[in-house]
């Protein structure tokens, strides 16, 4: 998860103050500059893990100064090489201790930042979106998993499908309206893009790459509970690599593409086994993601935000486990009555 360098500007009055401070923190090094105007920089250098629970502080303890300014920025290196970091006030509740979550992650400003631009719609985003879905049908009616790889490659889902997540656990309620419009949009355009595709050109629902997205199994709920966790998990290390966004797309592209292709081409008896299995692995992603940030202690940085925060979250996991219980049933009453 590697170091973070916090970039601190308080009036120059405030040194001992934050001298003070920086006695009892898990700061690695410390650097101080002379700025005009009676401002002084400092530079603080933390691991990653440790990051939060100093920004918060220093916010705390500054941010109501005219002159208050503080930047997080990633380290690729430091020499000498620091040590690892420890905990010293291990009396602390876990939330508030530097690699205390059970699962560690970056700071939420890292993490808000990485989501905020993926919950607008931009041309860059929507061409992508544009281009994934015309590789993916073409692949599935040349029934190529190959072709079909290369879309979820470049497919921008990754980001997008996790900014729910941390809206949600950070009780974001205005982020988490505008990351379900934005997705909302992104699964209107690879729908109704693939359908015009499945009106125009043959589609054959028995290809195998088509037939085993019609159709829900065990495996495939496994495969988006799986895909949501590694997105969070690379999402919250700061390691959004490119292999985990082709794991969340595997779970999204295809199906959609698919119940596009079908509905376009009037494929009635079909439709239904490929809406079920979108439905469900979105409904898997969202529950697997959501969990993720739980037992990563996400949540906001005002202490008084933080039962509205718990309570979100609380409602978001008890909705996306009564969808996937009732996505479930559906699928066993489907499958019982189709031969």
């Amino acid at each position: 998860m590697g170091l973070r360098l916090l970039e601190l500007v308080i009036p120059d009055g405030e040194r001992a103050s934050l001298e003070s401070f920086l006695e009892t923190s898990d700061s690695l090094g410390t650097w101080y500059g002379s700025l005009e105007q009676g401002r002084l920089m400092v530079r603080i250098l933390l691991h990653a893990q440790a990051a939060e629970l100093v920004i918060d502080q220093l916010y705390d303890k500054f941010a109501k100064l005219d002159d208050f300014h503080l930047l997080v920025l990633s380290v690729e290196g430091a020499l000498p090489r620091p040590e690892q970091g420890h905990v010293k006030d291990p009396a602390a509740p876990r939330s508030q201790r530097p690699g205390g979550q059970l699962l560690p992650r970056i700071n939420r400003e890292e993490l808000y930042n990485e989501v905020i631009d993926s919950v607008n719609i931009s041309w860059h985003q929507s061409s992508m979106v544009v281009l994934s879905t015309l590789i993916a049908a073409v692949g599935l009616l040349q029934d190529s998993q190959t072709v079909i790889i290369g879309a979820m490659v470049i497919a921008p889902l990754l980001k997008p499908n996790m900014a729910l997540a941390v809206a949600t656990a950070l009780g974001d309620i205005a982020l988490g309206v505008r990351t379900l419009w934005t997705g909302a949009a992104g699964i209107g355009l690879v729908v109704v893009l693939s359908a015009g595709i499945g009106y125009w050109f043959p589609v054959d629902p028995s290809l195998s790459e088509m037939a085993m997205r019609t159709d829900v199994q065990l495996p495939d709920v496994i495969l988006a509970l799986a895909s949501g966790a590694a997105g969070a998990l690379a999402l919250t290390a700061g390691q959004t690599s490119a292999v985990v966004g082709v794991m969340v797309s595997v779970a999204l592209l295809p199906p959609l593409v698919v119940f596009g292709l079908l509905m376009g081409s009037h494929q009635w008896p079909w439709l239904l086994g490929s809406g079920l299995l979108v439905l469900t692995n979105l409904v898997c992603l969202n529950l697997a993601a959501v969990l993720v940030m739980t037992l990563q202690d996400l949540g906001p940085r005002e202490s008084y935000s933080a039962d509205r925060a718990k309570q979100t979250t609380g409602v978001a996991i008890a909705g996306w486990g009564l969808l996937l219980a009732g996505l479930t049933t559906a699928i066993s009453l489907w499958k019982f009555q189709v031969p």
